[in-house]
C-alpha cells in the first residue's frame, strides 16, 4: 500500500531539491574559480612580459653606459680631458715611481694545516 504524501516529513520532500541546489552551487563555484584563475594567469603573463622588456631596456642601457665608461677611462680620453681643463698633469717620471717587492708567502700556515689533517695538535 502506497503511503500518503501528506504524512512524509519535510526533509524527505526537500532532500533531492537541496542536493541539486548544492550540486549547482559547487559547479558555479568551480566555474567562478576557473575564470578567476585564468584571469590571474593572464595578468601574471602581462607582468612577466612587462618585466622582461624592462630588463632588456636596462641591459641595453647598462651596455651603453659600460661602453661610455670604457671610453672615458681610456688613456687617450684622460689625456684629452687634462689638456681641455688645463690641469697641467704629466706622466710620472721613472725616478718618481717606487716599486715595492712583495714579501714571500709564509709556509708556516701550510705546515699547520698539514698537521691538523694528520690529527696532530699545533701549539
Amino acid at each position: 500500500m502506497a503511503k500518503n504524501r501528506r504524512h512524509q516529513s519535510a526533509a524527505i520532500r526537500f532532500g533531492p531539491a537541496l542536493k541539486a541546489l548544492f550540486l549547482c552551487l559547487v559547479i558555479a563555484g568551480l566555474a567562478v574559480g576557473y575564470v578567476w584563475q585564468k584571469g590571474q594567469i593572464y595578468q601574471l603573463g602581462r607582468q612577466i612580459t612587462s618585466c622582461e622588456s624592462r630588463l632588456a631596456q636596462l641591459r641595453d642601457e647598462n651596455q651603453r653606459l659600460g661602453d661610455q665608461l670604457a671610453v672615458l677611462r681610456s688613456p687617450v680620453m684622460v689625456d684629452q680631458r687634462v689638456h681641455e681643463l688645463n690641469l697641467g698633469l704629466v706622466p710620472a717620471q721613472p725616478t718618481q715611481v717606487y716599486r715595492l717587492a712583495e714579501p714571500p708567502p709564509k709556509d708556516d700556515a701550510n705546515r699547520r694545516f698539514a698537521a691538523r689533517q694528520d690529527g696532530g695538535m699545533t701549539q
